[in-house]
């Protein structure tokens, strides 16, 4: 059984409300979401530091594709570094919003769906619609502010980059206060949890730290600096925003080029690189090992995520391109 920082049994609780964590301290929470097929309660872990004065409501969420987790120690980080009673308003944590991918160590969702697709989900859906439905609901419309963390999917890898309605102001704030190396323009009504929080009316941001199933402590370093500085911007916390230098590319859109054939891909570009017009990107070879296919940027772009799984079907994932403003 686990217990809270003060030896007690963590509550269960059917939706979230502020007053039951006192102020000036930090409360650890399971947010039960469904039941599973003996009516056992799945819940959600959550962790709330709520300041002594009140302010806005920042969440952090991870681990939303069961097999992203770089963003849980981000989580665990930072709480373990925010002091209650110097804290403005109230941070919200969930370092695990997708339990029974988390559990199986899978990306999509019990029933095969990605639940990154279907947000904000529904109330009478199917098995994945609820619970989008019922997280939105008991917990994620209470945000003010919503930074979620994700990284790569199988097979790939990624850049430090960020995912933002850039013509929002509050949001654009949030992404260029992170740090990263790429910030790719993505407007709302996308099926995310990013873009439900944002048809709420809550300015919301996507942080992809890096490759799945692997914690990098680099990627989480700077993914607890970036939510440090959005504190410092929000006035949640008394201290400096910690800016590097070096700059953020903006990307106005971003988009992945696949395969038309199979075999074995070599991705011949690095993450980051800056690729010209018809610049060979990468060649796929057959058994024998002859080259049958060569790959090419059909623009000018960067280089956000690419594949890193040499066996390759038709359709299959070459490369995420960036286009620069």
């Amino acid at each position: 059984m686990l217990l809270d920082n003060e030896g007690k049994k963590i509550q269960t609780i059917t939706t979230f409300d502020l007053e039951d964590t006192p102020k000036g301290t930090i409360k650890y929470y399971w947010l039960r979401i469904i039941s599973d097929g003996f009516a056992n309660p799945v819940s959600i872990p959550l962790m709330v530091a709520r300041g002594l004065d009140d302010g806005p409501i920042l969440g952090l969420t991870a681990a939303v594709h069961g097999n992203e987790l770089n963003g849980i120690p981000v989580i665990q980080r930072l709480f373990n570094e925010v002091d209650p009673l110097e804290l403005k308003g109230t941070i919200i944590g969930v370092p695990v919003v997708n339990v029974p991918s988390f559990m199986r160590k899978k990306r999509r969702f019990n029933d095969g769906v990605d639940l990154n697709h279907i947000m904000p989900g529904k109330e009478h859906g199917n098995l994945s619609q609820i619970y989008a439905y019922r997280f939105i609901d008991r917990l994620a419309k209470h945000f003010d502010f919503l930074i979620d963390l994700h990284t790569a999917s199988f097979g790939r890898i990624n850049s430090f980059y960020i995912r933002a309605d850039m013509e929002q102001p509050a949001t654009k704030e949030l992404a260029m206060l992170q740090n990263a190396d790429i910030i790719v323009h993505n407007p709302p009504s996308d099926g995310t949890l990013r873009g439900a929080a944002d048809e709420l009316g809550i300015p919301a941001i996507t942080m992809e730290v890096g490759n799945p199933s692997v914690f990098q402590k680099r990627l989480i370093r700077s993914g607890v600096v970036g939510i440090h500085n959005v504190l410092c911007h929000l006035n949640m916390i008394d201290d400096e925003i910690e800016l590097i230098d070096k700059k953020t590319l903006i990307c106005k859109k971003s988009y992945w080029l696949y395969t038309q054939t199979g075999g074995l891909l070599n991705v011949n570009v690095d993450l980051r690189e800056i690729l010209t017009k018809d610049q060979e990107v990468g060649y796929i070879r057959d058994i024998f090992g002859r080259k049958t296919k060569s790959y090419h940027a059909p623009e000018a772009g960067i280089v956000i995520g690419k594949s890193v799984t040499p066996v390759n079907q038709s359709g299959g994932r070459i490369l995420h391109l960036g286009i620069i403003q």
